[in-house]
């Protein structure tokens, strides 16, 4: 068995237990949080399950069995609390973060101590991961750590091939080392013995001077010759063949610097080769950061960002100037798009039954018909008193017979400011521009910025309560209005006032429209005074549409709520409301062209 298969099987083996008093991570924590999903939809109630080391959301609890709309290992995540917003927590893993809220700061912190306990206990970092890895690992490691770095660590087969004739030299070269070496110590030992001998020759001369020596042979007593030190053998000492160890040792050692020179022409051509890439390499990611600042630079003028940190809210980071270009430019965008749909589309002739004057006549007796009552009489009061004297009204916009004032009110830091406008139209009268500014079958035809609408409830022949949300204008936050619309006949005090007509919308409370986390409620209290002027009409003729004249008086009082900017929500005002007024009246004088006068 090589040493990564017994690697393998010790790590298997050694799986460890989970010690007691500690939890393994399996214990499940589910239930709803707010997710942010885009600027569009904004936050979204998700159900959302830690287990298993893994963050998961579904859409809702019931929709568990249809799978996970998204997960996340948590082993390498990063749990980031919000430092203003007590509910919310970060969740980030490499580039993909998730934006999370809590109902309250207590359920953030139990979410956040259940994602920590995951977190620790999946084994990244921690000692018992350390535990279940085995110890073969730095063995195996050491062990082959020179043959993984002499050969897979470079590329092409020759290299490779040369490595291993050089792993061959180095056992050769070592076993000639070891044959060398006794040899050198056999040449030590036996000069030491040659040595022991001349001193024995030298004692003997002087006991038996009747012997004499004769090179290296002695005589002896019996005229013989006998050799006194044996000459090396062929084989030398200890039978090493200390000739042909020598050849070989040289053959190796040049063998090696052959080899070596191979491997280092080898290794400046991959050199050569991995320069070219790198200097590709380099270039390709010179231009990426070329191209990621000048997307920066551009990202930054269009002041588009992606989280609910660059949006309205109280701890925006985006700037007020660069809230107002977004601003602008999603309003320009919705412009651009309305223009191409009117130009498209043909107006769809509608008509509703017209119930009588009485009916307008009369307050009503719903529950509301005391407090509708009261703001009819608010609005005959002062919506048509002077703009002069004290009340502060100033021109913000003046369009031919449209004239546009507004007072600055502000109240905890939210814009309040009142507006006015005037406005003459011909050819229409005042109970027609009421009837389709109340009646919801036309809402669609001239009101653009309404997203949907719905009749919450009808009071009466002419009073309904309305819920209706309006586009949204990134970065600012979804708006939507919960109010009630009265469209009233008020009667002349004497025959020579003009025929006066009202459209009064102010904000109710419903329990079938209640508050949501989409979008910011705001409160509204408008109203729309029409006066009718006839001229007489030339001899006998009937009157006609030329002979009309409709006054329209427009008073708009909205809490917008949230967190705008000041400067944006003025700036808006300024521009919207004039829209506003073009387009509705024109869109009444084209529709009744033609039709008989309703005064």
């Amino acid at each position: 068995m090589s040493d990564n298969q017994s690697w393998n099987s010790s790590a298997s083996e050694e799986d460890v237990e989970p010690e007691p008093g500690h939890p393994v991570g399996d214990a499940e924590l589910s239930g709803v949080l707010s997710k942010w999903t885009n600027y569009i939809h904004g936050w979204q109630d998700r159900w959302v399950v830690v287990k298993n080391n893994t963050l998961s959301y579904y859409k809702s609890q019931d929709e568990r069995e249809y799978g996970c709309r998204g997960s996340l290992c948590l082993s390498k995540a990063v749990i980031t609390p919000h430092e203003f917003d007590e509910c919310r927590l970060d969740i980030s893993v490499n580039d993909s973060v998730w934006y999370l809220r809590a109902q309250d700061p207590e359920h953030r912190h139990k979410w956040i101590e259940s994602i920590e306990l995951h977190r620790v206990e999946s084994g990244y970092g921690s000692e018992s991961s350390l535990r279940r890895h085995g110890s073969m690992l730095s063995l195996t490691s050491a062990t082959s750590g020179y043959s993984a770095t002499s050969t897979s660590s470079f590329k092409g087969h020759s290299l490779r091939e040369k490595l291993a004739e050089m792993e061959t030299f180095r056992d050769i070269l070592c076993r000639q080392v070891d044959t060398l070496q006794k040899y050198f110590d056999g040449c030590a030992d036996a000069s030491k013995d040659e040595l022991q001998r001349d001193r024995i020759v030298e004692d003997d001369e002087d006991d038996f001077p009747n012997t004499r020596t004769d090179g290296e042979f002695i005589h002896n007593n019996n005229g013989s010759k006998e050799k006194l030190f044996q000459s090396l053998s062929p084989k030398g000492i200890n039978g090493i063949d200390f000739k042909g160890e020598a050849i070989t040792f040289k053959a190796t050692t040049a063998g090696i610097l052959a080899t070596l020179s191979h491997c280092i022409d080898l290794m400046v051509k991959t050199e050569d080769s991995w320069q070219k890439r790198l200097d590709k390499e380099m270039e390709k990611r010179r231009r990426i950061e070329d191209s990621y600042k000048s997307a920066l630079s551009e990202l930054k003028k269009k002041s588009h960002f992606g989280g609910p940190d660059y949006e309205e809210g109280p701890n925006s980071l985006i700037n007020e100037d660069e809230f107002f270009d977004a601003v602008e430019a999603a309003l320009d965008r919705q412009d651009k798009i309305e223009e191409q749909c009117q130009t498209e589309k043909t107006r769809i002739q509608r008509s509703s039954p017209v119930p009588s004057d009485d009916i307008y006549s009369s307050p009503g007796t719903h529950r509301f018909a005391d407090k509708v009552e009261e703001m009819v009489q608010d609005h005959m009061t002062y919506s048509l008193q002077d703009v002069g004297g004290d009340a502060n009204w100033q021109l913000g916009v003046e369009e031919g017979e449209m004239k546009v004032y507004r007072r600055e009110v502000e109240e905890n830091g939210i814009v309040l400011d009142p507006l006015k406008a005037t406005h003459s139209v011909k050819g229409v009268t005042g109970h027609e521009i009421c009837h389709y500014f109340w009646d919801t079958n036309y809402r669609n035809d001239w009101e653009t910025t309404i997203e949907n609408f719905n009749v919450v409830e009808t009071l009466s022949d002419n009073a309904v309560i309305v819920y209706q949300t309006h586009k949204r204008v990134w970065p600012a936050s979804q708006r939507d209005v919960l109010y009630l619309s009265a469209m009233r006949k008020v009667l002349a005090d004497n025959e020579n006032d003009p025929d006066t007509w009202l459209v009064c919308n102010f904000s109710v409370d419903h329990d079938n429209a209640p508050l949501t986390n989409r979008c910011v409620r705001a409160k509204i209290n408008v109203a729309m005074i029409c006066q009718t002027l006839v001229s007489p009409p030339e001899g006998d003729k009937e009157i006609s549409r030329d002979n009309l004249l409709c006054k329209i008086t427009y008073v708009a009082n909205v809490n917008p709520g949230g967190w705008a900017p000041a400067s944006v929500l003025r700036a808006v005002a300024k521009r919207e409301y004039p829209k506003f007024l073009k387009r509705f009246t024109s869109y009444v004088q084209e529709t009744t062209a033609g039709k008989p006068i309703l005064f």
